[in-house]
């Protein structure tokens, strides 16, 4: 288990990793379908916490896998087994999410999580078996994730035998998280791993795009909830194209800027754009949980006040907007994106939901949608003029 090269040409993802994010649906559905739950009944802040809660140790062990995967990939027997092992990680962790988000019963989501760490250290000491050059780097790496997952143990086995009380449970959470997120940096600080910038690129690519799947999926369980009461209704009907248009313009946004070349340039600010990720990918979730109720409410009644639903669309979407240019802006030089467009853009949608109370949920919904794509127009022709004016100032020359 050799490094691979910064600049192997033509790197793509194996089909082993495709075949672990394909594992990866099942545990972000069971998160997204638990807080749309949420937020029918009425619930969506509450429901909020465990949420993100869960969304960061699915986001995490995917993170995890994928840098290591940039670095190691060797795709012989071991390394498929092992990576195999974080996959049943990953179903069991999603098998305990309806009763951590419901319950605040994390006994099953931390069985998952560990599973997947005893799959990801072996990785990481076989790295520095293997590889000499970097064992220091890659003992860390085991180390760290050993002691950490030692934290989340003694956390679950406190809170379950009610030596820490509830109050402290949320800060303990973050500050294990805090640690997590210490773990590369601290590690690489000794020899920094090979991982391949447009790989990289393209791996954050495909879980973008998985989980916008995931927001259709979440809409087409809304679409069905509403036909069970066979209402089909105007608002029904603009609601389901304003969403699926949406996701189209978020998506259009996401692959504006090229995050290979500007991750092969700024290296140093990988971390940053990594962990900027982790709002972008909940609030794609979100946003897939929001649509799902919205287009539920069209055909039966929820418990969610309609200005609840607006901004269950509205948040995530401003979220989203706001970290997506973040992220741009940490790798790109020029971001495509006018900083002046998505501060506009994001003030507009998070200011929606205050008119649902007139225009009703649909509308809001379809108003969002509007911004969106206006601001997808807005940077294509902006682009397009800038491209226009450097072909001219190049023939004057």
């Amino acid at each position: 288990m050799s490094a691979r090269p910064i600049d192997e040409p033509h790197r793509a993802s194996s089909q082993l990793e495709l075949l672990f994010d394909l594992i990866f649906v099942v545990a972000v559905a069971a998160v997204t379908a638990q807080f749309a739950h949420d937020i029918a009944d009425g619930h969506g802040l509450a429901g909020l916490v465990p949420f993100l809660q869960v969304f960061f140790a699915i986001w995490w062990a995917w993170m995890n896998f994928t840098w290591f995967a940039s670095s190691y990939d060797t795709d012989d027997v071991a390394y498929r087994l092992l990576t195999m092992v974080q996959m049943a990680g990953v179903l069991v962790l999603a098998a305990g999410v309806p009763g951590a988000a419901s319950h605040s019963d994390y006994r099953i989501v931390t069985l998952g999580y560990l599973i997947m760490r005893i799959g990801l250290v072996a990785q990481w000491l076989r790295a520095g078996l293997e590889d000499p050059a970097s064992r220091r780097t890659a003992l860390r790496y085991a180390g760290g994730i050993i002691f950490l997952q030692m934290g989340w143990l003694l956390r679950l086995v406190l809170v379950e035998t009610g030596v820490l009380p509830s109050s402290f449970g949320l800060p303990f959470f973050v500050c294990l998280v805090a640690l997590e997120l210490a773990v590369p940096r601290w590690a690489e600080r000794t020899r920094p791993t090979n991982w391949h910038p447009h790989h990289i690129a393209e791996r954050y690519g495909l879980f973008t795009i998985i989980l916008l799947g995931e927001s259709v999926l979440a809409a087409s369980r809304g679409v069905e909830g509403a036909l069970e009461t066979d209402r089909i209704s105007a608002p029904f009907v603009v609601i389901a194209g304003s969403g699926l248009v949406l996701l189209f313009a978020l998506w259009w946004l996401y692959f504006l800027g090229p995050a290979g070349d500007g991750l092969s340039d700024r290296r140093h600010r990988s971390y940053l754009w990594g962990y900027g990720h982790y709002g972008i990918f909940a609030a794609l979730a979100a946003l897939g949980a929001g649509l799902e109720v919205a287009v539920e409410q069209s055909g039966h009644d929820v418990a969610a006040s309609p200005p609840a639903l607006g901004y269950a669309v509205a948040v995530p979407v401003g979220v989203y907007l706001a970290l997506l240019w973040v992220v741009h802006m940490l790798v790109i030089a020029d971001p495509v994106i006018s900083p002046a467009a998505v501060l506009g853009c994001v003030i507009v949608v998070m200011s929606l939901p205050l008119a649902t109370p007139w225009i009703g949920v649909a509308a809001v919904v379809a108003a969002i949608a509007a911004v969106s794509v206006l601001l997808v127009a807005v940077t294509i022709w902006t682009a397009a003029a800038g491209t226009r004016a450097e072909a001219r100032r190049h023939d004057s020359q």
